[in-house]
């Protein structure tokens, strides 16, 4: 089991880089952030953009992976997301992880004016944009022309410093989005049931999770995959479970999910008066004390 953190971009950079350097210094496996245009209660607060702070973190890091967590149609096109991919993936010397999720309904829509997609409309658009994101990033030049997506001799040079691509992470539910993992995907993401996760904890939480597994297994199988070859990633701070309360609380969910089949948890960095608040303290001691085998 992997050790991962998500950093909301809410801190001025002069704030956040510390934050930053110290998930490197702490041994984690990534860090990620959120890819919104503003995000459910931070809306009249700070909010600073994915792809530069990104950049600016990579420029202050070594070692952890980088990525955002995660990036969706909702308010982008894959020709310029492939150019900002290549571009991170260079700027972190090969570290990008580069999250992909369908979006929803949300200030990311209405921000831009518009109505949101109705659920068939969001999931065919999704296909296409992995797609044609999948091919930007492995190809020198691409043409392609789609429903909702095109491209025309899009150059992509000098191409991704990871080969043939940063990996993606496809978070992913529904039979369609659980597809796409299986045929794009090195790793998939999930925070369990997308309905009720806020109400729930223990095995109410886990259960969503073990069943998503399944059908992620059975997509891979079809595809002529192990899921075995697939990161499998679970976003905590979305239930009511205590993650942060203590190592022994920790180290007995981690332990569940992974018995599960989960191979990477994400837990939210603290931030002090948000739905993210913990004890800095015991998030870095929870950090120190956990056993080798979820590092």
């Amino acid at each position: 089991m992997r050790i991962s953190t998500v950093i909301l971009p809410v801190h001025p950079w002069r704030e956040a880089a510390a934050l930053w350097r110290r998930a490197d210094e702490l041994g984690l496996h990534a860090a990620y952030t959120y890819d919104h245009l503003a995000w459910r209660e931070f809306r009249d607060g700070p909010w600073f953009g994915t792809v530069p702070t990104l950049a600016a973190a990579a420029a202050v890091t070594e070692r952890i992976r980088l990525g955002p967590m995660v990036a969706s149609p909702t308010f982008r096109h894959p020709v310029p997301l492939a150019k900002e991919a290549m571009t991170l993936d260079d700027i972190s010397g090969g570290r990008l992880t580069l999250g992909i999720g369908a979006g929803g309904a949300g200030y990311d829509t209405t921000l831009l004016g518009r109505e949101p997609w109705r659920p068939r409309e969001r999931a065919d658009r999704f296909a296409e944009f992995v797609a044609l994101l999948d091919k930007l990033l492995t190809q020198p030049t691409t043409t392609s022309y789609g429903t909702h997506y095109s491209a025309v001799e899009a150059p992509m040079r000098p191409g991704s410093t990871q080969r043939p691509r940063p990996p993606f992470t496809v978070a992913a539910t529904g039979p369609r989005g659980l597809r796409l993992a299986a045929a794009h995907g090195d790793g998939w993401a999930t925070f369990g049931s997308r309905e009720r996760a806020a109400e729930q904890s223990g095995e109410a939480a886990l259960g969503p999770v073990r069943e998503q597994l399944a059908r992620l297994a059975q997509a891979c199988a079809a595809a002529g995959r192990d899921v075995a070859e697939l990161e499998r990633t679970y976003l905590t701070g979305f239930t009511r479970d205590r993650w942060l309360d203590s190592p022994d609380a920790f180290v007995d969910l981690a332990g569940r999910y992974a018995e599960a089949g989960m191979t990477e948890v994400v837990l939210p960095w603290p931030l002090p008066g948000s739905r993210y608040e913990s004890d800095p303290r015991m998030f870095e001691r929870i950090l120190s004390e956990a056993p080798p085998q979820l590092k």
